[in-house]
């Protein structure tokens, strides 16, 4: 398997359009690839969304696979010299179905892919990704796959960090320079977030552990070495998380809460969001009332009394 996966990566490498983008040291290639292959056969469906420049999806495409793939290439530098045409012809050539969206999933077709994929997407999500994920979980086939890598909040990079007094964020210097609206990462995961994903999503998790997918940023072996040595032995403090989970029997889509469950979720016990939970309570109930009586809704006066025919 891994001469096969070092040869895909190998033909991306030969004819990917942007010189040095793609680095085989951090072994994120590798690592996607082989938990692909774990669940999946050659000849399956895969939807990689939010796939940048196709170079994870090139790989999977050349190791069998049948890619589909999507992102709105709104990054700043999709937008530099021609880039977007690159990516675009680059997809083109290797038989991958591309399509810039920024209308989420109105593209493609319902219960039609065996995995959707998402790859270092939603640390980069303002809002919650219950829509999208939701929304994407539909285009799975009903015994569909959710893969999706995410960078982990609390690696021991980043604890060293906090540790020294240095953030734990993404570098302020980028973030306040920034051209346009940003696009780097706004939350990041530990594990127990991919834990309730899962369960929210109502997915049968198949697997969760740490990985490394940025091992690029060692520039020196003896410290990758050790450092891969000690996560090892602790994957918690790996740089990245990895979790495949599959759809349950019977899936539906999930995206609200009762209102007194989101209130209990978000702490909201004070006595102010008891009284708007009994205020509620008792419109609704003067609403069934009045309706009873014949009453109808004036969206200019108000509720008025029907007179009887």
């Amino acid at each position: 398997m891994k001469t096969m996966i070092e040869d895909a990566i190998e033909r991306v490498e030969g004819i990917f359009p942007f010189d040095g983008y793609i680095r085989r040291e951090s072994r994120k290639y590798n690592v996607i690839a082989e938990t692909v292959l774990r669940y999946l056969e050659p000849g399956s469906s895969i939807l990689d969304f939010g796939c940048g420049p196709c170079d994870v999806t090139a790989v999977l495409q050349f190791l069998g696979f049948r890619c589909s793939s999507c992102d709105d290439l709104m990054d700043e530098w999709h937008g530099r010299s021609g880039n977007r045409e690159k990516i675009k012809s680059f997809a083109d050539k290797i038989g991958i179905d591309f399509r810039q969206t920024s209308d989420g999933t109105q593209k493609f077709e319902k219960n039609a892919y065996d995995m959707i994929m998402l790859n270092d997407v939603l640390e980069h999500l303002h809002d919650s990704p219950r829509d999208l994920l939701n929304d994407l979980l539909e285009l799975a086939k009903p015994t569909g796959l959710l893969f999706v890598t995410v960078p982990n909040a609390v690696n021991v990079r980043k604890r060293a960090a906090v540790l020294l007094g240095r953030t734990n964020l993404p570098r302020f210097e980028g973030y306040y320079w920034y051209p346009g609206a940003w696009r780097g990462h706004v939350r990041e995961y530990v594990r127990g977030d991919l834990v309730l994903l899962s369960s929210y999503l109502n997915l049968e998790t198949l697997l969760l552990r740490g990985c490394d997918l940025m091992l690029e940023k060692f520039s020196v072996g003896m410290l990758r070495s050790a450092y891969v040595l000690a996560t090892n032995a602790a994957p918690g403090l790996k740089d990245s998380w990895l979790l495949v989970a599959k759809k349950k029997r019977h899936w539906t889509p999930r995206k609200s809460l009762p209102w007194a469950h989101l209130d209990r979720m978000l702490g909201r016990s004070a006595p102010f969001y008891r009284q708007q939970g009994r205020i509620s309570s008792n419109a609704r109930g003067w609403k069934r009332r009045l309706t009873a009586l014949g009453a109808t809704r004036d969206s200019t006066t108000g509720w008025s009394r029907t007179a009887p025919g």
